[in-house]
């Protein structure tokens, strides 16, 4: 697995209308993409701070797993997101070395990349999301 740096941090809200502002009008960040990842269920809005983004989620649907994460710990950081080489090599390493994943084979994500994440349970807590830019 190499890491080259995180790609973004996902942040759990309940309206990109309403949290949007603090991003922009506060911390003085350009939102440069919203979009719908409709098979997840949520609506995304993107920052850039370096080269780190940030994003934010916000549900589409009371079955997301956004939803359910806001019911039950509310507004907040949702996960952390690694951009790797190849999200299914890391993924299949990290099987290897029985870490209990969420996905076995990488998923398509916003902005076009390939993801997958490794369960909080086998990650100390945190939601671990790794990621590439998709192929063609």
């Amino acid at each position: 697995m190499n890491i080259s740096h995180i790609e973004h941090i996902g942040i759990a809200v309940k309206s990109l209308e309403e949290s949007i502002p603090y991003y922009e009008n506060i911390l003085g960040l350009k939102c440069y993409n919203i979009e719908e990842v409709a098979d997840q269920k949520v609506k995304t809005a993107f920052f850039k701070v370096g080269q780190t983004k940030i994003e934010l989620l916000e549900p589409t649907s009371p079955e997301s797993t956004i939803a359910k994460f806001l019911e039950n710990r509310g507004q907040g950081i949702h996960h952390i997101a690694y951009a790797v080489d190849d999200t299914a090599t890391t993924l299949h390493e990290l099987a290897d070395k029985e870490v209990r994943l969420i996905d076995k084979e990488p998923r398509g994500g916003a902005e076009g990349l390939q993801i997958g994440f490794a369960h909080p349970k086998a990650t100390d807590g945190v939601l671990t999301e790794f990621c590439c830019p998709g192929k063609e």
